[in-house]
């Protein structure tokens, strides 16, 4: 889906922060100031959203997962349920420390609510007592809460996406030190050198967020269909080898009895 410069108007993308907030790293993708602000060059994001699209849809056809991570506001909502839509994991809560590089441990957590769903399912949990079965409870919830959205998530992921990469330094840190390419919605107030694929725009505004975020998950899902075509067709070459051996052998049996 090719990306027009007018939607990205429309939905905000191009407003910067105050100038006197800015990081000049990004001067190559600022367009201009306008009343103390700066204005994102649009032409530059639409470009770098085909590059990150491409690069991502790549990415999700190789069977990898993309970690979505937004924790802001604005953004918790729309990337739940983008990254939802498309079936990947996603932290909208605080980043757990250690999620990728104390990976171990994280996975330990998800299986501990994964037992305890079992003792739910099998009648265990009903043996407990009442303060036992309220304290396992809450912990399930704090798990769902900070977890949940990753429990299929059984190895780390091929990439991150992020929004706001100021906000969310302690995933950018996790995924440097594990060379984990890192996508990112890139602000005025930001480095973008922190960034393998940088879209310069406003991470502040839900419209700019979800209009990115549209963008991003439909280059993933075009990846995803690229995949499930290409296993398909294994499937049914599969299918048919074991047909096309059968017709020469049928042939020669009904020469013989002739």
């Amino acid at each position: 889906m090719a990306v027009e410069v007018k939607e990205l108007l429309e939905a905000g993308v191009h407003f910067g922060h105050l100038t006197r907030k800015w990081d000049p790293n990004m001067a190559p993708y600022v367009y201009m100031e306008r009343n103390g602000i700066h204005i994102i060059n649009l032409y530059k994001t639409a470009a770098k959203i085909d590059e990150a699209g491409a690069a991502l849809a790549k990415i999700a056809a190789s069977g990898r997962k993309i970690l979505f991570v937004a924790t802001k506001k604005q953004a918790k909502d729309i990337v739940a349920e983008k990254a939802g839509e498309i079936n990947m994991p996603y932290i909208t809560e605080r980043w757990p420390g250690g999620m990728l590089t104390n990976f171990v441990t994280i996975r330990k957590a998800v299986k501990k609510m994964a037992s305890i769903d079992r003792m739910k399912k099998d009648g265990t949990f009903l043996t407990l007592s009442k303060k036992e079965r309220l304290q396992v409870d809450r912990l399930r919830a704090k798990l769902e809460k900070n977890l949940g959205s990753i429990v299929d998530m059984t190895r780390l992921p091929g990439a991150l996406f992020v929004v706001d990469i100021k906000r969310e330094h302690i995933a950018i840190k996790e995924a440097q030190k594990l060379n984990i390419p890192i996508f990112a919605m890139v602000d005025t107030n930001s480095d973008p050198r922190q960034v393998d694929y940088v879209i310069p725009a406003n991470d502040d505004a839900s419209k700019s967020i979800d209009k990115i975020l549209s963008h991003v998950t439909s280059a993933v899902s075009e990846g995803l269909a690229e995949r499930k075509a290409e296993k398909d067709a294994a499937e049914s070459s599969k299918e048919e080898a074991p047909k096309a051996k059968a017709a020469p052998a049928k042939k020669a049996v009904a020469e013989e009895e002739e």
